[in-house]
């Protein structure tokens, strides 16, 4: 029924599931042009819904303003194939689309490039990934960027991504390049995805000879057209006092721009080291952020510092956020690859690593909280894909997470708690529901041809599923673009 109805419409369900299947292959970035499926759909028909009983089907109604109604699904009614805007779900299961709370952009893909084919991993550390990507980005331009860029984007939109927070650098070596493709970029995919622009200072805005001029350089981004988000690193300061002026610059320039804020926060396991992340909740209370800048949020990423609080210590940083829009986003991936690094001579079984226990952070403390990609193909974490799902289904051996809850949870952190953390959309933490945006991925559930199909979000975590499409503002997704290698 879906193939023929979405054939006499230019677009079918399987013939979608089939191209994202084959998008766990390498994807070469458009080079002349981009056409973008507009199938408006009004009603998708006989799905499971993510959160409810999955022996039960759901009719789902999407109006102008998203979701319009939730009705049980009725199979006397009339076939919808033939019928305009109409999805036959077939029993896929309809769960909110993914989000990228925190990837970067420029850096992407480095170790794919044959323009970077000399800067390969020799020893894995955190110092050599700095240095292998300072030299890296003396080589940047245009074409690379916009390259890789594009990569990264059309792999997250084919995996279910409709929302991201995109990391640029705008610094003495790349200036405005990496900024300049990252809004090229927002532009190109609008109709497929909400891209944030982060106008990013990696390196220090308060220590060094090129301070001045990289907070000149920021001054001037953050004026540009389409930056949504300043991000700082203030662990990379030359001592505490200037971490702590450099927290204290960048609330200011949100606040005088009205943009959401975002650090890289406690990059730590030390525990002589006192976690500035008390500082900065303090230096929000005192600028009145919540009065001054409302409806901007702050995303604090890494804070593995956090990992060694106790109970009580856990309990204090939630009280003192009171009404903060705080969400910490966890970023296992990077973090266990940088982490715990043995010295020479030592044995190398006792690796000390750690990560943001985001689930019992959201569940027996109540903080707000995801968990992001962050990089992909680099030398601060060379392994991964763009698919948050991904990092959802790692999320069960890494935070030990394996009930029905903590499934329904760890798909929340790369979905609709992800899309709350860093203010994409309208979205509520629950599932699919009135009022929402019509923003889903439809998961086939069936079996075919012996293949075991996925019936829960709970199963759909455990094992991620490649085939899947999605819907962002009520029209089926479908990046079509030229591939010069074709041509």
């Amino acid at each position: 029924m879906a193939a023929q109805f979405l054939k006499t419409h230019g677009i079918d369900l399987q013939d979608e599931i089939s191209k994202a299947q084959a998008s766990g292959a390498s994807m070469s970035p458009p080079q002349h042009e981009l056409s973008v499926s507009r199938q408006t759909v009004r009603e998708v028909r006989g799905v499971r819904l993510a959160g409810r009983n999955p022996d039960l089907r759901w009719d789902v109604s999407i109006g102008d303003e998203g979701i319009a109604s939730l009705t049980p699904h009725a199979p006397q009614r009339a076939p919808s194939f033939g019928c305009a805007g109409v999805i036959d779900g077939r029993d896929s299961l309809l769960a909110p689309s993914l989000c990228h709370p925190h990837i970067h952009l420029d850096k992407c893909f480095l170790l794919y490039h044959p323009k970077y084919a000399d800067l390969a991993i020799e020893k894995g550390d955190f110092a050599e990934a700095l240095a292998l990507t300072s030299q890296a980005k003396a080589r940047f331009a245009h074409d690379d960027l916009e390259r890789r860029g594009s990569w990264l984007v059309e792999e997250s939109v084919a995996a279910g991504v409709t929302c991201m927070r995109a990391f640029v650098e705008v610094d003495s070596t790349v200036r405005f390049k990496c900024l300049d493709v990252g809004l090229m970029l927002k532009e190109r995919y609008r109709d497929v995805c909400e891209i944030q622009i982060c106008a990013f200072a990696q390196d220090p805005v308060l220590s060094g000879q090129n301070a001045a001029e990289g907070q000149f350089m920021m001054e001037e981004a953050l004026q540009r057209e389409g930056v949504d988000v300043v991000g700082s690193t203030p662990y990379v300061e030359a001592s505490e006092d200037l971490i702590r002026r450099n927290i204290d610059w960048a609330i200011e320039m949100a606040m005088r721009h009205g943009k959401h804020l975002d650090l890289h926060l406690d990059y730590n396991l030390d525990g002589s080291k006192e976690p500035m992340v008390h500082y900065l909740v303090a230096a929000l209370h005192r600028r009145q952020w919540t009065l001054e800048n409302k409806d901007k949020r702050i995303v604090l990423g890494h804070c593995t510092r956090l990992t060694i609080f106790t109970q009580d210590r856990w309990r204090d940083l939630r009280a003192s956020i009171n009404d903060l829009p705080i969400s910490f986003v966890g970023l296992p991936t990077s973090d266990l690859f940088m982490m715990g690094k043995p010295f020479d001579g030592e044995g190398g079984g006792e690796r000390v690593r750690g990560t943001l226990q985001i689930p019992q952070m959201i569940q027996q403390y109540g903080f707000e909280g995801a968990i992001g990609v962050n990089n992909i193909g680099n030398a601060f974490t060379p392994q991964g894909s763009c698919d948050p799902l991904h990092t959802a289904s790692m999320g069960v051996g890494i935070y030990q997470a394996g009930t029905k809850r903590d499934a329904e949870c760890l798909y929340e952190m790369v979905s609709t708690r992800a899309k709350v953390a860093i203010g994409c959309g309208k979205h509520s933490v629950e599932s699919v529901q009135d009022g929402e945006q019509a923003e889903f991925v439809l998961y086939r559930t069936e079996s075919l041809g012996g293949r075991r199909g996925r019936r829960t979000l709970q199963e759909i975590v455990y094992d991620p599923p490649l085939g899947r499409v999605a819907l962002y503002k009520g029209h089926i997704v479908n990046l079509k673009t030229v591939d010069s290698v074709m041509e």
